[in-house]
């Protein structure tokens, strides 16, 4: 028996090629179909179907809700081929008034909470449209937009809603597709509808014209907007950037010149029990000392409770330090990519999107104008046929009753359309009477003028766009006056003024000593040891201490090595408690070769001495060898295969340095001859031939230079031998100078 062959096409083809024309298929279902709204209506897909279920289902505002399990099932089995969790997340989250700025569906039942609390299962909860839904749907019957065939091909879908109402700004969008995102937040309608207007009468309105009368989004949840006025122009300019979203707080004075501060307003998209939780866990952790307590006494509003510390606290500085903690204080970014009416996706500015929801109302009134035109045609055609019946009714009687073919004699006998001629057939008994002719009259007069009207607002573009203007002024009228729906809900404020919130607002103060050994193991341990203590620290086998420092858990350590690199560590991020620490290559990027050559606490306005093995060195203000990355600062420029070997505080009083290379011979220079540097090579300070740097010490030259010998300290009270210019070779030290050649 012969094989049957398969019902697919086998083709041959390289892996690669395949797999790139399946991933783009991918790429561009996610971007087209999931993940990017269309700027006319600023729905994605499954909003859309959403809406458009909901609608043939009738759940209109003014009628009951059904099961929100119903209205998902008809989603997934007629328009939108997915799982029914995410479709009722999307359902969900068009419910919430704490996710939408204007809540699309009406849900009753529990939908959620801002404390991240979930919805309850669909077969609990009920929805039916809003008003600002019905406005999106307004004109769907109307030939207002093209339909297409849903997924398995048994009905039609919409391409796009009418959208009677500005949603793609006004309630905002989110989504992250291949390559793609999009982040656009909510914003209060009635600005949108002033911006409209005056795009309208001006066309090439500036950015700037426009952000004046849409001064930033309004969130759903409140909050107060600190982004400076020329980074939201630049935001709406470019169609990305992101807006500085605070929380709204308040003093609550309290009795004995107490107070606490009172959150009111939490930044969008942040969950209440999640932000708590943080704080709570800052607090353990000792990293908000200037907080006491933090409590949550919400109800239907929010009102969370920060207790200071003391009352001497200053406010702004707590909350300060909270913004830069916590999400008291968020950054919401816009990204404007969208899809264009012709289906591409594109980042536009602020007036391109305005513009683009302006040319889809455009062209849904003519449609709908067109649709409308039509079916007034249509019907003055039956009421001129029926006002020629009632003028002709006895012989349209007579034709009726006792002609074979009433139909085709009727139309010859008084030329009538085949469309009249069934109106006249249809008619009933009771429709014979006087009243009814005039009715007809009256009707037909209305729809001759109803249809001059359609014909001049089709025939004249200003007539349309005054139509339009007239629409949107609706809009605003019916969602945008100053109401709980309407009102503008997150304040608009300039950036605030920067607050230096000191170490000690976030670390809590405390002595410690910190160990760093040989092999650059670090840690720190409670109190400031006394030396006799530190003598008896254990270290790991084959190591020794190194480095002792009393410091304070809000100091920072300066860190120097071989490469030149400086690096910043802060004590309060340094193990504690038992062990030997841990590597200071897992907090820094030392690079395997470097050695540590310094390590002390940083002192702001004091000077450094850095010197390379190759006599070259210069001083350098701390300020400037302060790090902020792993990687730290590159400061002493070493030549190849050379390293950094000193680097020296330059504590009040000094005014000379004593250097001395491992050829004996030493140099004192005056400091003064050290040039302040911020990063470089250097000067040669000491000249070597076949030799390099032993050791460096910087000291007062008026009171000559000590070293220890054996148990005394000996004392050159005399250092002009010595003294010479930066880039001598310098002479034999003093008799008894250590043989090691080492300043100790």
């Amino acid at each position: 028996m012969k094989a049957s062959t398969p019902d697919f096409e086998v083709q041959d083809k390289p892996l690669a090629e395949a797999l790139s024309e399946r991933y783009l298929a991918y790429a561009l279902s996610t971007i087209m179909a999931r993940s990017l709204p269309d700027v006319r209506d600023g729905l994605k897909p499954v909003h859309r179907r959403l809406l458009f279920a909901m609608s043939q289902l009738k759940l209109e505002p003014d009628l009951p809700p059904k099961k929100s399990a119903r209205v998902v099932g008809d989603v997934i089995g007629k328009f939108h081929p997915h799982g029914d969790v995410a479709v009722y997340d999307a359902l969900v989250r068009l419910a919430q008034d704490f996710a939408v700025r204007y809540r699309l569906i009406d849900g009753q039942g529990n939908f959620g909470n801002i404390d991240g609390d979930n919805a309850a299962a669909m077969r609990y909860t009920e929805a039916r449209l809003t008003e600002v839904a019905r406005a999106l749907l307004e004109g769907i019957d109307q030939d207002a937009v093209d339909f297409r065939a849903t997924y398995d091909g048994d009905g039609e879908e919409p391409v796009v809603l009418p959208a009677n109402f500005p949603n793609l700004l006004a309630n905002g969008a989110t989504g992250i597709a291949v390559g793609m995102a999009t982040s656009i937040p909510p914003h209060n309608v009635g600005e949108l509808c002033d911006a409209l207007r005056h795009l309208i009468k001006q066309p090439d309105a500036s950015i700037e014209t426009l952000v004046g009368l849409v001064p930033g989004p309004d969130f759903p949840t409140g909050g107060v907007l600190v982004e400076p006025r020329a980074s939201v122009i630049e935001s709406y300019r470019t169609g990305r950037g992101s807006f500085r979203l605070r929380a709204r707080w308040q003093v609550e004075k309290l009795t004995q010149g107490t107070w606490q501060i009172i959150v009111t307003e939490i930044p969008y998209q942040v969950q209440k029990s999640r932000l708590i939780e943080k704080i709570a866990d800052l607090l353990s952790n000792r990293k908000l000392v200037l907080l006491e307590d933090v409590r949550d006494e919400s109800a239907e509003d929010i009102r969370l409770v920060l207790v200071p510390k003391s009352r001497n606290v200053d406010p702004e500085v707590l909350m300060a330090s909270l913004f830069q903690a916590t999400d008291l204080e968020v950054r919401f970014s816009l990204n404007m990519n969208v899809i264009d009416a012709d289906n591409v996706p594109r980042v536009m500015d602020l007036r391109g999107v305005l513009r683009a929801f302006l040319t889809h109302r455009h062209e849904v009134l003519q449609r709908r104008s067109r649709f409308r035109l039509a079916k007034i045609e249509h019907r003055l055609e039956v009421l001129d046929g029926l006002l020629v019946a009632f003028l002709n009714l006895d012989e349209v009687i007579r034709i009726i009753r006792f002609e074979d073919h009433p139909k085709a004699e009727l139309m010859r006998r008084f030329a009538l359309t085949e469309i009249q001629t069934e109106a006249i057939l249809n008619m009933r008994l009771r429709t014979l009477h006087k009243l009814e002719e005039i009715e007809i009259r009256r009707e037909h007069g209305g729809l001759a003028e109803e249809r001059a009207g359609l014909q001049k607002l089709l025939a004249e573009e200003p007539l349309r766009w005054q139509a339009i203007a007239a629409e949107i002024t609706e809009i605003k009228k019916k969602f945008g006056k100053a109401t709980v729906l309407g009102k503008r809900r997150t304040d608009i404020s300039d950036a605030p003024k920067d607050i230096e919130v000191p170490l000690e607002a976030t670390v809590e103060r405390e002595q410690v000593t910190v160990l760093c050994s040989d092999k650059g193991w670090i840690r720190a341990v409670k109190g400031h040891l006394p030396e006799a203590e530190t003598t008896e620290l254990k270290y790991k086998e084959g190591d020794s201490q190194r480095f002792i420092l009393h410091a304070e858990t809000t100091d920072k350590l300066i860190l120097f090595g071989t490469n030149g690199r400086f690096h910043t560590l802060g004590v309060d991020k340094l193990p504690r408690g038992r062990g030997f620490g841990e590597p200071v290559r897992l907090m820094v990027d030392l690079g395997n070769e470097t050695e540590i050559v310094a390590l002390f606490k940083h002192q702001p306005g004091r000077r450094l001495v850095v010197m390379a093995e190759d006599g070259r060195g210069f001083q350098v203000d701390e300020a400037e060898v302060v790090a902020q990355t792993r990687t730290g600062k590159q400061v002493l420029n070493l030549e190849d295969g050379g390293s950094a070997r000193i680097c020296l505080p330059v504590e009040p009083g000094c005014d000379a340095l004593a250097v001395i290379g491992n050829n004996r011979r030493m140099l004192v220079v005056m400091l003064e001859e050290l040039p302040v540097m911020a990063r470089g090579r250097g000067v040669i300070i000491q000249k070597y031939k076949d030799a390099s740097l032993a050791d460096l010490k910087l000291i007062t030259f008026a009171a000559g230079l000590s070293w220890p010998s054996g148990d005394r300290v000996r004392v050159e009270a005399d250092l002009r031998p010595w003294l010479g210019p930066r880039g001598s070779v310098g002479r034999l030290p003093p008799n008894g100078f250590p043989k090691d050649n080492k300043f100790r």
